[in-house]
Parts: C-alpha cells; structure tokens; sequence
C-alpha cells in the first residue's frame, strides 16, 4: 500500500485530498495564455498572492464544495450517480488512511477486473451541454481550447446551485483543492529554494492569471451579463484549474478526449499500481481494469501517470514516501557559462533546436538522460570543436530525430565534472534547507498559521529529502566513472613513462 507523507493530526488542519489526474503540466502548457501574443498580457511572479491572509480569504469566498472529508456530500453524489445510470458497484466511498475519502472493496475483486463502467453521459467534456447555453455559444464563438472552457463551464455550472444537473458531482468536490496553486509566494520561496519544483509551480500560477485575464479581456468584459466578475474572477479559475490539475483524465479511446469522471476521480494513487482510466466501446463506459486482487475492505487503487514526487506534491498536494516511488526524478539545471569564448555560437545552435541557455533535466536514480548528457557537452565543447555544437545542440533537444548516444572521448571528463559539480551544488542547497528547517516557523505566532506552515514544511522536507536522494546516489556514480577514467589515463601515462625509460 502507498503512503503519502506523514501528515499533520486532523484536528490542527484539514487533510489534503489526492485525486485523479491523467493530464500533465506539460498538457496544460499548450494551452497557456492562448492568443497571449495578441494581448501581449505580462505576468510576473509579484501577481501571485504573498500573504496567508489573502489567501485564506479567497478560499472563503468559493461557496460551493466541502471538506476534503465529508462523506455526506460523497453520499449523495454515489445516490446520485446510481439514479442516474450508473450500474451497481463493487466499491463504496469511505474514510480511508491514504487519501482521506477512496473507493474501497465490498466484494472481491479479481486480478484483471473491469471495474467503474461510468457512461459518457455522466462524464464533463467540453461538449457537455451547458445550463446557461448562450455563455456556452459565446466561449465556441471565440474557440475557447478545451482546458480553459471546462474550467469555465465548472464555474458556471457551479454557480447555479441547485439548479445544475452537477451539483451533487459539485458540492462533493473539495472546496479548496490542494495542490501548489494554493501555497503563496512567501511559501514557495521559504520552503521550496533548494527544488526546482517552485519555478514550476510559480509558473502553473502565472499560467492561471494569464489564462483568467485573457478569457476577461477578451470575452467577460464584452458579455457581463453572461459572466459577471463576483461569479467568473481569480478566485473561482483557481478553483476551477485546481479542480482539473487533480482529476481531469486523457482517455485514449476517445481520441484522447479530456474529461472530468464523477466516482472515478475517488479513486487515490498508488505508486506501484499501473492502471489507468479509459473508455470501454464494448461496455460503453468509462473504466479501468485491476493489475491486482482486493479483498473486501481493501481501498482500490489507480495510478496518476508515472510522476515524480514533485510533480504529485505540484498537482495533489502530496508526497509518497520515499524510496517508494519508482517513477521519482529531480530536475539538476544545467547552463552554459557566459564566459565561454563560444557563448553565442552555443547559444545560436541551442535555439535552432529549441533551447535556451539554461535547462533543466530529470535525473532519476538509475540515471540521466541522453539530452543531459549533450547539453554538458556542448558546455565544456572548446572551440575547436564549433563544427559539433550543432550535433550536440540537436541531441540535447528532445526533438532530435536520433535517440543515439553520441560520445566525445577527449572531452568527457569534462562533462562529467560538470555535471558532478551541478549536482553537488544542488546538493548544497537541499541541505542547507533541510539542515535549518527545524527553525523555519519559529517566527509564527498565529496558531492556524502555524499548523499550515508546519504542515507544508513537512510535505517540503519530505520533497527534499527524496530529491536529494537522487542527486546522492548521481554523484556516487559521477564520482565512481570520473575516477575510473582518471584511472585509467593515470595508467596509460605510466606505461607511456615506461616505454621512454626503455628506449633511453
């Protein structure tokens, strides 16, 4: 069984909630700030929020919704779903230890079952038909993308209450989604430096404000009467993308259709199990099939995507154990040094394939990709060598058409202790953080503050301490292959000295 991070007792704060989400930020990322260039809307970091109290008013003004907990609304969404054609179950929604709400077994269920069988017509596309219509041919009119238009067609539907076929889908879900979009600046800053998971999340922010002012500038301001600001503003498109970053599913039998799935988004993550959502064209319905057996009373698991402990803790505001996610990674920055005689030649052939220069790349514990590799290369490249920085640059980019390893003997020593230096510095930083974090809250008087702040602390050291896991065991290797290199040249100049003293 997985298990999140260790996690605050309920009664100092409300526990986080860890849903479905099959979509990656990099799914999301095209569909950012849309037509931006046409706006020429400029985003920085100073817009997100910087202070608790900010932030906890915000959350107040969401009217719909509940606690992540509540298994009343959880209740009537199941008697809802049931009368409304969803087929009888083999699991129940109940408090469980991983997840606070999760599907769990009440029969038993074999290796290989389908199970779920949820129908199209109780799924959110953004083809579902809309309760206010004319705001629905409005967003069509100005071919709003998929992920922007649910986000407003949830805030929409949200809003009427009662009235929306959705409001027992919507009055379970939770009224505060936990995920990275809800940590002000101050707390990404204090307690995510040393992970490149911060700019991520400042980012995935930034992307949301941009989105939001956009869909205002362009469609709200001209149609108020359709979307006015005290129901479509910040607050509620937080809501609303938090809501899609930690349910929305890719299904690949349906073309790779988006969607919300009411019930199926109970289901809670286990980094060990492989299965995932898709549609069913022979039971036409939305399901997903066991790689294990469960007895009755055992929760049911699903997995999220193969993601790393930061990118979980980025979208469901959770972090699994550690050692206990096989699919873990730490982004190491790598860039090139504005010293370099060759800067521009570099940075000219970086930019043909798409780069800057400084990147980013995933080590994970078994390794590094083929890309990091390249990219320290062309950094350590000297001049002489200006005919291969074109070759290095493509195999740095993931849009090179050949995955080979490439190799430059004379000068891999260098790019080893380049990227060994990187790591270490890396290093420096988690330790440093995690070294202090027994000090960090020391200043807060606030006892809700407190038990928030002592709560994302936790889910930060539990972070870090597993990325620095993977930085640790990439400089053991670095270390290892530098001085059997070292080794070997050492051997090769003393059978080179031998050979002149024989011929002397």
């Amino acid at each position: 069984m997985a298990e999140v991070s260790r996690i605050l007792q309920s009664v100092l704060l409300p526990p986080f909630s860890h849903k479905l989400d099959g979509i990656t930020n990099s799914h999301f990322s095209s569909y950012k700030l849309y037509r931006r260039n046409k706006l020429n809307i400029s985003i920085r970091c100073s817009s997100i929020s910087t202070t608790e109290t900010t932030k906890s008013t915000k959350t107040q003004n969401i009217p719909w919704g509940c606690e992540t907990d509540s298994l009343e609304n959880a209740s009537n969404l199941q008697k809802w779903l049931s009368e409304s054609g969803l087929p009888s179950q083999k699991m129940d929604l109940q408090r469980v230890d991983v997840g606070e709400r999760g599907l769990v077994a009440n029969n038993n269920i074999r290796k290989g079952e389908k199970l779920l069988f949820v129908p199209p017509s109780l799924v959110i596309t953004a083809d579902s038909k809309w309760s206010n219509s004319d705001a629905g041919d409005v967003l069509k009119q100005y071919n709003v993308p998929d992920w922007p238009f649910i986000a407003t067609y949830l805030i929409s539907e949200a809003s009427l209450r009662k009235s929306s076929r959705w409001s027992n889908y919507i009055s379970a879900l939770p009224r505060q989604p936990y995920s990275l979009l809800y940590w002000t600046q101050s707390e990404l800053d204090r307690y995510l430096e040393a992970s490149q998971i911060r700019q991520r999340a400042v980012e995935r922010i930034n992307n949301v404000i941009g989105t939001y002012d956009d869909l205002r500038l362009r469609i709200f301001s001209k149609h108020p009467d359709l979307f006015p600001e005290e129901i479509f503003n910040i607050e509620t498109f937080n809501w609303s993308f938090g809501i899609l970053f930690s349910r929305l599913v890719r299904l690949p039998s349906m073309d790779g259709r988006v969607a919300l799935v009411p019930w199926a988004d109970m289901l809670n993550h286990n980094c060990e199990v492989g299965t995932f959502l898709d549609y069913d064209k022979s039971s036409q319905g939305i399901v997903f099939t066991t790689d294990r057996a469960y007895l009755p009373g055992e929760q049911v698991f699903i997995s999220y995507g193969r993601k790393s402990n930061g990118e979980l803790l980025l979208s469901y505001g959770f972090v699994p154990k550690e050692g206990t996610n096989p699919s873990d990674s730490v982004e190491v920055s790598l860039a090139l040094k504005k010293s370099d005689k060759c800067y521009k030649e570099k940075v000219e052939a970086l930019k043909k394939h798409g780069l800057s220069a400084s990147e980013c790349f995933p080590v994970q514990v078994t390794g590094w990709p083929l890309e990091l590799m390249a990219f320290a290369y062309l950094v350590v490249s000297p001049p002489s060598m200006s005919r291969q920085f074109e070759e290095m640059a493509a195999a740095a980019s993931n849009k090179a058409t050949s995955k080979k390893d490439i190799k430059y003997p004379e000068i891999e020593e260098d790019a080893l202790q380049f990227i060994l230096d990187s790591c270490e510095s890396s290093i420096s930083k988690y330790s440093k953080f995690l070294q202090a974090s027994g000090e960090v809250d020391l200043d807060v008087t606030n006892p809700k503050q407190l038990n928030r702040r002592v709560f994302l602390k936790q889910l930060a050291v539990d972070l870090c301490t597993s990325e620095r896991r993977i930085l640790y065991r990439s400089q053991y290797i670095l270390r290892r292959r530098l001085r059997d290199i070292r080794s070997g040249e050492l051997k090769a100049l003393n059978l080179f000295d031998g050979l002149k003293n024989l011929f002397k």
